[in-house]
């Protein structure tokens, strides 16, 4: 099959998820149109709901869904074509809530972390997620198994200009606060008490010297002198429970 063998890519101008959650909320998904789902017997079973009479189905082994992902991916008995989500514009997810934040990522590409951002971010009531479209992972099926459904959920707003961008995010009443271990303030007495972006750069580099100018206030988690730093995603689940917990 084209694009298959361990791949994981998928038609031209498609996508290939994979993995229970993944697929089940993409199914779910009324935004999302579905091309066809390969799947085993159990694969199908586990899903919540059944899925419609006419819907497009390839019943397979595990081994042959096995060449269809990207290799040694947990599949689950499900692999599901679909087209990619619309886009998303900023001025329509910046709701000004202040127990929503929002949060901006500068140049974080790896998918695992990206996915697992998304995760916390829905979990903790983010109103959107804010990348740049070069210098970020593409939507896929690592990214999505990552997520555990909050792909399909949470707004994912792709910029042109990260700078312009928090600049329109600071004009909707947000206070930008940028993570950076080398920061004076903890993020606890960084935080107002109105609506947070949180800005989180990707690790090792950090922040870019043009996205720290733009944020309102640079804040560290404090953590034990005894480790350097946090995985990007770990110090997001952190800083977005402390904004919940304000």
């Amino acid at each position: 099959m084209k694009n298959g063998r361990g791949s994981g890519r998928a038609s031209s101008g498609m996508v290939r998820l994979w993995g229970r959650h993944a697929v089940e909320a993409a199914l779910k998904n009324p935004d999302r149109s579905h091309r066809k789902l390969w799947a085993t017997r159990e694969g199908v079973d586990s899903l919540d709901g059944e899925l419609p009479s006419d819907f497009s189905v390839e019943w397979a082994q595990p081994a042959d869904l096995a060449r269809l992902v990207a290799r040694d991916a947990p599949h689950q008995g499900l692999v599901l074509e679909c087209e990619p989500l619309d886009d998303v514009f900023l001025a329509d997810v910046l709701d000004g809530d202040p127990a929503r934040p929002v949060l901006v990522l500068d140049q974080v590409t790896d998918p695992h972390n990206v996915g697992a951002i998304m995760r916390s971010a829905l979990a903790f009531n983010a109103c959107a997620i804010v990348t740049q479209d070069r210098h970020a992972p593409p939507e896929s099926g690592t990214l999505a198994k990552s997520a555990s459904g909050a792909l399909e959920v949470l707004p994912w707003v792709r910029v042109v200009n990260l700078a312009r961008a928090l600049e329109e995010i600071a004009e909707a009443g947000y206070w930008r606060i940028g993570l950076d271990g080398e920061a004076e303030a903890t993020l606890a007495e960084a935080l107002p008490a109105g609506p947070v972006a949180l800005v989180l750069g990707a690790e090792g580099d950090g922040m870019r010297h043009n996205i720290v100018q733009h944020c309102d206030a640079i804040a560290k988690l404090p953590i034990s002198s005894e480790m350097e730093s946090l995985n990007v995603s770990n110090a997001a689940a952190i800083a977005l429970y402390a904004i919940a917990t304000r």
